[in-house]
C-alpha cells in the first residue's frame, strides 16, 4: 500500500474524527486529530462560543501542514482531521505536500446539527454550526485532490469507498 496522507475535512459534527480513526485503523496509519494542534487561545475562544477568524487559524494550519509534511518525510501513511473549510486553508495544507489527499465529509446542516446535539465533551458548540456552514467553501472540480463522501452513509461504507478508490484490489 502506498504511503499517502489523508486530511478528513468538513464542518464540525460531520464525523471527521470517527471516519479518520476508522480509515487510519484500516490503513494501519498514524492518526492526528487536528483539534489537538489548536493553540490554547483558539480553544479558549471556541469554548466561549466565539468562531475563529483567519488570524486565529494561521498557526493551526501551519501545524497541520507540518504534520502532513512529517508523514511524507518519514514515508509514513497518516490521517489528519481538519475542518479545512476554505480553499485557502486547504491550499495552506497542500503547500509542499503533493502527497496529501482531502476527504470531504459532505452533509446537510439538519443532519449534522442532530448529530452534534447527541454528543458531549467537545469544545465546539452546536450553536456555532451555522457559522461553519457560512464559512464553508465546498471543494470544486479544480481541486483534483479532494474526494467527497456523503455523511448519510455509514462509517464502514465511507471507508470501504475510499479503500476501493485509492487501493483497488
Amino acid at each position: 500500500m502506498s504511503k499517502r496522507c489523508f486530511v478528513v475535512m468538513g464542518v464540525s459534527g460531520s464525523g471527521k474524527t470517527t471516519v479518520a480513526q476508522a480509515l487510519a485503523n484500516r490503513l494501519d496509519a498514524k492518526f492526528i486529530d487536528g483539534d489537538d494542534l489548536h493553540p490554547r487561545a483558539n480553544i479558549q475562544k471556541m469554548q466561549q462560543g466565539m468562531p475563529l477568524d483567519d488570524d486565529d487559524r494561521a498557526p493551526w494550519l501551519t501545524r497541520i501542514n507540518d504534520a502532513v509534511f512529517s508523514f511524507a518525510s518519514k514515508q509514513e501513511a497518516g490521517v489528519v482531521v481538519c475542518s479545512a473549510l476554505k480553499r485557502r486553508y486547504r491550499d495552506a495544507i497542500r503547500k509542499d505536500n503533493p502527497q496529501v489527499h482531502f476527504v470531504y465529509l459532505k452533509g446537510e446542516q439538519r443532519l449534522i446539527a442532530k448529530r452534534m446535539a447527541q454528543r458531549s465533551g467537545h469544545f465546539m458548540q452546536p450553536v456555532m454550526l451555522s457559522s461553519q456552514f457560512a464559512a464553508l467553501e465546498e471543494p470544486d472540480a479544480t481541486e483534483k485532490d479532494v474526494t467527497a463522501c456523503d455523511v448519510a452513509a455509514t462509517v464502514a461504507v465511507i471507508v470501504d469507498q475510499l479503500m476501493q478508490q485509492f487501493y483497488p484490489a
